[in-house]
């Protein structure tokens, strides 16, 4: 049976991932720190879990050693990550800068690393492995207030970039997927410190914006593409968004034709 391991499978993007996968007939090992709502994954979809803090280099050795024991990986999803403030440049805390850096950028690079043979192997067992990298819209466009998040983003994609160079002649697959706004149980309240009013009310009158499970759709199809196809970077927006700093609110209606 084919093999993944997701990151971040607590909650959100990862999560549905997690589910996602297991519908179409994968093995999934699905790691996060929160052993409770692991726990609650594994009861409801028969998924092998993990716990482990990815900001940690002697747990992601243990995860390593860990899925080493019983067969190659076959895909990674490197899900985890997240954001903290909206702050300026000049005024957020350095503090949330690094712990952005050290979620989004240093964890994928640490797991990347650690994970690489396993996924060799799984390539020869396969065909193809994949390494299904998250990033953001914001790893793309910089917006104001975006700074630490922007800076971290950027890091990812540039890092899956390089990656994909380095293993061009092996047949593994490193596919971005970049999304836009989602609306998820915690990106915003994280973001916010907890503000529960402040993190809804960046979804306020916002039509139909991106849930997990349309993120979670699009890196299955991603993994299940025959051998030779590359989805090198997928960018996936709610219509109503045009741009970080481009959100329609309100319904969307067609435009009355214009005369020439």
């Amino acid at each position: 049976m084919l093999r993944a391991v997701v990151t971040g499978a607590s909650s959100g993007i990862g999560e549905a991932t997690a589910r996602a996968l297991r519908a179409a007939g994968w093995e999934v090992v699905g790691v996060a720190r929160r052993e409770e709502r692991l726990r609650a994954l594994a009861a409801d979809t028969g998924a092998s879990v993990f716990v482990a803090d990815l900001t940690k280099q002697g747990d992601v050795d243990a995860l390593r050693d860990h899925l080493a024991a019983s067969g190659p990986v076959h895909a990674l999803v490197n899900n985890a990550g997240g954001a903290k403030g909206l702050d300026s440049v000049e005024a957020s805390s350095i503090d949330d800068w690094a712990w952005m850096l050290e979620v989004n950028v240093l964890a994928l690079k640490r797991v990347t690393s650690a994970l690489l043979p396993l996924l060799r192997r799984g390539a020869v067992e396969r065909g193809v492995a994949d390494i299904v990298n998250v990033t953001s819209i914001a790893g793309h466009v910089a917006y104001v207030g975006g700074g630490g998040y922007n800076a971290a983003k950027f890091a990812a994609h540039a890092l899956t970039e390089v990656l994909r160079l380095e293993l061009n002649g092996e047949p593994l697959r490193v596919i971005e997927v970049a999304p836009g706004m989602v609306r998820t149980d915690e990106f915003a309240l994280v973001r916010f410190g907890g503000d529960r009013a402040r993190a809804d009310a960046v979804y306020d009158d916002v039509p139909e914006p991106l849930v997990a499970e349309d993120i979670a759709a699009v890196i299955a199809d991603a993994v299940l593409k025959p051998a030779h196809v590359d989805l090198d970077l997928i960018v996936v927006k709610p219509v109503a968004q045009a741009a970080p700093y481009r959100l329609a609110k309100g319904e969307l209606v067609v435009r009355a034709e214009t005369t020439r």
